[in-house]
Order: C-alpha cells, then structure tokens, then sequence
C-alpha cells in the first residue's frame, strides 16, 4: 500500500480551531485541518510553516506537537503530523480550500471531518 506523510496545523485563535473544506479529489466538500505533505530533508514544523504558507498565504508559529496519527485509507496509508499553532497575524487567503471556517469546541461536529482528523480531534481533547 502506498504510504503518503503529511503535517497538520490545528490553528487556535482565542477559544475557535481553524478548519478547511477539500474543494478537489476523491475526499472534495470532507474538512480537514490545513497542511500537506513533508518533502524530503524537512522537519515537521519546517513542512508546516511551508504548506500553510503555499495554502492560506499565511505565517504562523508552531507551538506544540499534538499527536501522530497513522490512518489506512482505501488507497493509501496516511501518516499525520499534528500540532497546535497559531497565526503571526490576521491575513489569511484560500489559496487551495473551498470553504474555510473557525469553530469553537462544540462546533466541531457541525462538518464533515476526514476520518484522519477525525482521530486528531479526539487526541487534542487529551493533549491540550
């Protein structure tokens, strides 16, 4: 099975965690939370500043590792790199999601997450 790593950004901003909405490929409309896969030589915090950077035209700091998450997906195996991060400023642009939304705790629930990040929010309830 083909094995894909990746890194995740669980940005926080006051008591609300940013979401994004696939708008492309066999998981389109599913949420997830922003970030992309390692290149080769790059840390995990070095991925995450790159993809949020590529993704939302944004700068943000790393904070804390939150979890790994390991996932079989139909195609693939997904390792995710996870962490909680927040924004160097406000400015931020959709650069390849549909749909972007900031939830509180209780929001979560309310989108359709990836099975992946499905599993990352059940971690940060232990880990925050």
């Amino acid at each position: 099975m083909k094995q894909i790593e990746v890194v995740a950004a669980v940005i926080r901003k006051g008591d609300k965690l940013f979401a994004t909405q696939r708008g492309y490929g066999e998981w389109k409309d599913w949420w997830e939370f922003p970030g992309g896969k390692m290149e080769p030589g790059e840390t995990p915090e070095e991925a995450l500043v790159r993809e949020i950077r590529e993704e939302l035209s944004a700068e943000i700091s790393v904070d804390k590792y939150i979890c790994t998450v390991e996932y079989d997906y139909p195609k693939f195996h997904l390792t995710m790199h996870c962490y909680w991060c927040s924004l160097k400023d406000e400015a931020m642009h959709l650069n390849e999601h549909e749909a972007a939304r900031w939830l509180r705790q209780g929001e979560l629930d309310s989108v359709k997450w990836l099975p992946a990040d499905v599993m990352v929010i059940e971690a940060m309830c232990s880990v925050d």
